[in-house]
């Protein structure tokens, strides 16, 4: 998969499909889902960023994850700006969709049964929709 960061949005699915892999395609184009406790970055526990896999926007900060017990990474905030909600009735449930505010790419759900303490906000995502980018600390510069 290219990282997008510096290159067009594809304006069309089937320049999704040649940027991202099949699975990816599938969750982050068509809103599928990944299978719970199969994700990659599900017990990621270094600090760094969280960025959307179709265009390498920065989603979530480390400092925000937090383990759910979902099977899914959840964060409790995103960063400003950087997910648009939309409302998701399919399966015959009100729920509320995340997707990429640059590239309007599905991310997964968000549940207002988070951390208390926090927001409450529980920010369900997919593995295969997020890259992590570990934070360099100042010594291994």
């Amino acid at each position: 998969m290219t990282n997008m960061i510096d290159e067009e949005i594809p304006k069309n699915e089937e320049g999704w499909k040649k940027l991202l892999t099949p699975e990816q395609f599938d969750i982050l184009r068509e809103g599928k889902t990944e299978a719970p406790f199969t994700g990659t970055l599900l017990k990621e526990k270094r600090s760094g960023a969280y960025k959307c896999a179709a265009c390498g926007q920065e989603l979530f900060s480390s400092d925000t994850k937090f383990d759910s017990g979902t099977g899914w990474p959840s964060f409790d905030q995103a960063l400003p700006g950087a997910i648009e909600y939309k409302e998701d009735n399919s399966f015959g449930d009100s729920r509320i969709e995340a997707v990429c505010s640059r590239c309007k790419s599905h991310l997964g759900h968000v549940f207002d049964d988070g951390p208390p303490e926090t927001t409450g906000k529980r920010f369900c995502m997919n593995s295969a929709c997020l890259l992590f980018e570990e934070k360099k600390n100042e010594e291994n510069k």
